[in-house]
């Protein structure tokens, strides 16, 4: 018996890679570091906000790769050598989190403010195509 999968339903076409992205967006980021909120800021429009205390904008870095966005955390160590810690509770430590976007999802900006990463993002309203398909006549 074979296994029934999502993309594999008869009714629909042409959606493979929705499984795929699926099952890319399950493995990605599932260590909860930076913690982060998706929020609906308008009928179209969306934010993410990471909390990255701690870093600055040279040591953030955001990228779209085909249609997953990827933002990349990493602190310079240069002056830990020079530090003497009684006590080292803050952890400097790099991340990775990957989000993946909907076709027509835009990146409209980010800032950072306050130790949150804010990445605004846009949804285009696609425009309602319908076209009249002709019946060709059968010979016969």
């Amino acid at each position: 018996m074979s296994k029934m999968t999502f993309a594999s339903h008869p009714f629909l076409l042409g959606f493979e890679q929705l499984e795929r992205l699926v099952e890319r967006t399950a493995k990605s980021g599932a260590d909860g570091y930076p913690p982060f909120n998706i929020e609906q800021t308008g009928p179209s429009a969306y934010r993410i906000t990471l909390a990255v205390a701690g870093f600055s904008e040279d040591d953030l870095s955001v990228t779209l790769e085909d249609s997953q966005l990827v933002i990349r955390g990493r602190q310079s160590d240069e002056d830990a050598e020079r530090r003497v810690f009684l006590h080292r509770g803050i952890a400097s430590r790099q991340f990775q989190r990957s989000f993946v976007l909907a076709d027509g999802m835009e990146v409209v900006g980010a800032r950072l403010e306050r130790g949150l990463l804010h990445i605004d993002l846009e949804r285009a309203q696609p425009e309602t195509v319908v076209r009249k398909i002709e019946i060709a006549r059968g010979k016969g």
